[in-house]
């Protein structure tokens, strides 16, 4: 799906990024989860694909500063531990609320 969302936001005391999908359907994406899925060459070996992020080193605590749309194709999440580089697509969302249903 390529499809921008209907709505996104942050809920800064539960944590999450509440996205609505064209459809209707709300998906509720715990900030810590988004922040250890981070794709970005910071956070993942651009060429090995191995990743740089300990989990663990995510504060459960974190929240999110800021919210800016890229594009029509992604949202990019200013973590409040400083990070800003992730870039977060649609279907990469959509992939990560496969694994949240899991």
């Amino acid at each position: 799906m390529n499809e921008a969302p209907k709505d996104i936001k942050v809920k800064r005391k539960a944590r999450v990024l509440e996205v609505t999908w064209q459809d209707g359907e709300l998906t509720s994406y715990p900030l810590r989860f988004l922040r250890q899925q981070c794709r970005c060459a910071a956070c993942v070996h651009e060429f090995t694909g191995q990743q740089l992020l300990d989990p663990e080193t995510v504060p459960e605590n974190i929240g999110a500063a800021n919210l800016a749309l890229v594009g029509r194709y992604a949202v990019q999440i200013a973590f409040s531990d400083d990070h800003s580089t992730g870039i977060y697509t649609w279907r990469y969302l959509q992939r990560l609320k496969n694994e949240l249903a899991q």
